[in-house]
């Protein structure tokens, strides 16, 4: 009940944090609303696996897609490490926390890579679908087609853009980096992504919901890609047969 409470009171909530000293310290804009645990002060506790990942993919002059942006903690991390030689897109179809991440890109932050915000949904083909808003919190919004045991109900659903990895391919710098958190979505994602995959071959980092784990794993195996547990140190990590729900692509050169 308790919780219950707070997830009503937080909505429409908006704090400004700032990022770990390890990505700059630059601030930013978030929300209860995706998650109560952007009450925290230290971001650094919120989610120290998204944090940990940033640090083992991105590079400095690296261009970062994050697919699935929320509030941005990734996105801004990368921007941190990319530096101003890089550049990081930050792709969310929910418009309430596009225009977060927005605010947080227009902070005049020294040293951060540059970041471009596109309201749009990914999928395996473009055109539109729904978007359904969680009654839990805006982190576990998710798609007609995809599905989550976190958002509690919906509570409303909105019509979005949908376009594909290979869209973005086309009109966008190609990444070294590509993130996808899309809450039950990944396999479409990826399926939309044949050319990104086989002729740009990024480093990925993606969560992969159990029922989607083996198409997923044909998808970048097909495309020549080792997988990893990513929530094991890098050392003693061995190659994977399927994806797990923190799956690191590695591509075979």
């Amino acid at each position: 009940m308790l919780r219950r409470v707070a997830e009503i009171l937080s909505r429409g909530v908006v704090l400004k944090r700032r990022l770990p000293t390890q990505f700059g310290s630059g601030p930013l804009f978030v929300s209860p609303d995706s998650g109560l645990k952007y009450y925290r002060l230290d971001l650094e506790t919120a989610d120290p696996t998204l944090f940990r990942m940033a640090v083992e993919l991105v590079r400095p002059g690296d261009i970062v897609w994050d697919i699935g942006a929320n509030v941005g903690l990734f996105t801004f991390a990368a921007a941190g490490l990319a530096g101003p030689r890089g550049r990081v897109i930050a792709v969310e179809p929910d418009t309430w926390l596009v225009s977060l991440l927005r605010r947080s890109a227009e902070l005049a932050v020294s040293g951060r890579a540059p970041v471009t915000v596109i309201p749009a949904a990914v999928s395996d083909l473009i055109g539109l679908g729904n978007l359904h808003i969680a009654s839990r919190g805006r982190s576990a919004n998710f798609m007609e087609q995809g599905a989550t045991t976190q958002a509690g109900g919906t509570r409303k659903t909105n019509c979005v853009v949908a376009v594909t990895l290979d869209c973005l391919f086309d009109n966008l710098p190609t990444p070294q980096v590509l993130k996808i958190d899309v809450e039950g979505m990944e396999d479409r994602v990826l399926a939309g992504g044949v050319r990104l995959l086989t002729e740009a071959r990024p480093k990925i980092w993606c969560e992969v919901s159990s029922r989607n784990a083996e198409r997923v794993s044909k998808i970048l195996q097909g495309a020549n890609y080792r997988m990893y547990n990513g929530s094991l140190d890098p050392v003693p990590r061995t190659r994977l047969s399927q994806a797990v729900w923190d799956t690191v692509a590695l591509p075979d050169r």
